[in-house]
């Protein structure tokens, strides 16, 4: 296996030739901005938030349950340890946050996809952690392992997502135990670009590992980032022995944490933004403060998942105000601490994707990129309060992350941007269409939809009157038809095979 794994190294030879003739098509680079992020927060009320978290990390303090290593780990750093509560002097977490990168490159197998997160740049990635899916054909049903190979598929042939994601949708047709396994081999399998590992018990999060060294190399692992993956807090303030035994597997072996409270409004945090804020803020500096505990430089992300509750039904909302003012807030404060942010998704509380999911998602998408989002996860997919992977609403999102990347941009102002020739020629009372400047810009100048429809009534009407559902399950269609595998070095194929099979020999099935 050791042998094997050292051929099968992302950087090697097999895999350049396998690069050089997989299928080509179109894949758009990370975002990098070039507009400037929305800031709602004044000197003044960030300042009062970081005095705030830090003295809910000294008075009242945060749990470490059931984890006495982390509490050791603790104690030896100069906190205050009762039992499973830990009080973090002023200023102590938010000094050891500082030895965390403010940037890293997460490698792809196919290093033509590596991303950078951190800094100006936007990465997108897919859905996460539905059991259900949905779909026009099937409707709402539990998800299979068929179709999260089918999501893996589309998120790969998808132009401007640039991440292939995690649990795109829960398998439930898998052993819980063991579905880890066939998630991260058909990510690592059927898509070239970067991914992320299981955090569901410390042990699929070292298999994630381990597969990574088969697919990459030992050596090039032990060096380099090629997972990111989602360490939630149980917030308010609780740090589950689970999440934090993931978190140490990944911080130990250099790959990459979102360390994210998991926050509803007037549930899991204060009904006030700064009050959100403060608890947020002192979480997350935990959180990160313990990744460095355990491995200083190990990268790892601010996370703000942050929506607010309807106070009749109980239920979730998104594409809220509040959840906006918490996202860009958060950005800010992630700036501060010059660390990677994550937040925002294509969030929408909507069964369908319609009218409400469109208005709520649109929200959330432009806060995430505004409020400076260097990692988006659930950038398309999203439904239903995140309960279900949409297929439809899948393709939806991610024609509609082309007009982030155009966003983003900004506005040029060279020569050709300002069109003085073309204003020239055409004059007044003219028109643009045929004139010189046109023809030269017209082919790049607007971002276009692959998916919506711009056809005149009649041509609508000829061709079966579909609205934009029905559009999205043709694209679907399509894109599943074209979709081509990339190319593999064989013995590395093989060798992830025969761990997959092997860890599921191990051990029976379990649906627990």
């Amino acid at each position: 296996m050791a042998e094997s794994a050292r051929r099968g190294r992302g950087g090697g030879g097999a895999a350049r030739r396998a690069a050089r003739s997989a299928v080509s098509f179109e894949t758009a680079k990370y975002i990098e901005r070039n507009i400037p992020n929305y800031e709602v927060l004044t000197e003044e009320a960030l300042q009062i938030i970081e005095y705030n978290a830090d003295t809910v990390l000294e008075e009242i303090g945060v749990n470490f349950p059931d984890n006495p290593e982390a509490l050791a780990l603790w104690r030896a750093s100069g906190a205050d340890v009762t039992g499973d509560r830990v009080r973090i002097p002023r200023g102590l977490a938010r000094e050891l946050c500082k030895t965390a990168p403010s940037q890293f490159t997460q490698h792809a197998r196919n290093p033509a996809r590596n991303v950078e997160i951190g800094g100006r740049n936007l990465v997108l990635a897919p859905v996460y952690g539905p059991p259900f899916v949905r779909d026009t054909a099937g409707g709402r049903r539990y998800a299979t392992m068929e179709d999260f190979n089918k999501f893996v598929k589309l998120g790969y042939m998808s132009k401007w997502l640039h991440h292939s994601g995690g649990t795109v949708c829960e398998p439930t047709d898998v052993p819980v135990n063991k579905r880890h396994l066939d998630m991260l081999h058909a990510h690592m399998t059927l898509s070239d670009k970067p991914f992320m590992g299981s955090v569901t018990e410390p042990s699929r999060a070292q298999d994630s590992v381990d597969m990574c060294k088969i697919l990459f190399g030992a050596d090039f692992v032990d060096q380099n980032t090629v997972m990111t993956s989602l360490v939630n807090i149980n917030s308010p303030m609780t740090f589950d022995d689970v999440m934090m035994g993931a978190l140490k597997v990944f911080a130990e072996n250099n790959q990459a944490s979102i360390i994210s409270p998991f926050i509803v409004g007037g549930a899991m945090a204060p009904v006030s933004v700064a009050g959100t804020l403060t608890q947020v803020l002192a979480e997350v500096m935990a959180g990160i403060a313990y990744s460095q505990l355990i491995r200083k430089g190990a990268p790892v992300i601010f996370g703000a998942f942050v929506t607010s509750i309807d106070m009749n039904s109980g239920a979730p909302t998104f594409g809220t105000p509040e959840a906006a003012h918490i996202t860009y807030g958060a950005g800010q404060l992630a700036r501060r601490m010059n660390l990677p942010f994550r937040s925002s998704g294509s969030f929408c509380g909507s069964k369908l994707p319609d009218a409400q999911a469109a208005y709520e998602t649109a929200n959330s998408l432009n806060m995430g990129l505004l409020s400076g989002v260097n990692f988006m996860l659930h950038a398309c997919g999203w439904l239903e309060g995140g309960l279900v992977a949409s297929f439809e609403k899948f393709v939806m999102d991610a024609d509609q992350l082309g007009a982030l990347h155009h966003l983003a941009r900004g506005v040029e102002i060279d020569e050709n941007a300002q069109a003085l020739d073309a204003i020239r020629e055409v004059g007044p009372g003219g028109h643009y269409l045929g004139c010189a400047h046109t023809q030269a810009n017209f082919k790049e100048a607007f971002w276009k939809s692959d998916l919506l429809d711009y056809k005149p009534f009649e041509t609508w009407s000829d061709e079966g009157a579909r609205d934009t559902q029905s559009l999205a399950a043709a694209r679907v269609e399509k894109l599943l038809g074209d979709y081509v595998q990339p190319p593999m070095d064989p013995e590395t194929r093989a060798a992830l095979d025969a761990f997959v099979a092997e860890r599921k020999a191990a051990e029976p099935d379990s649906f627990m």
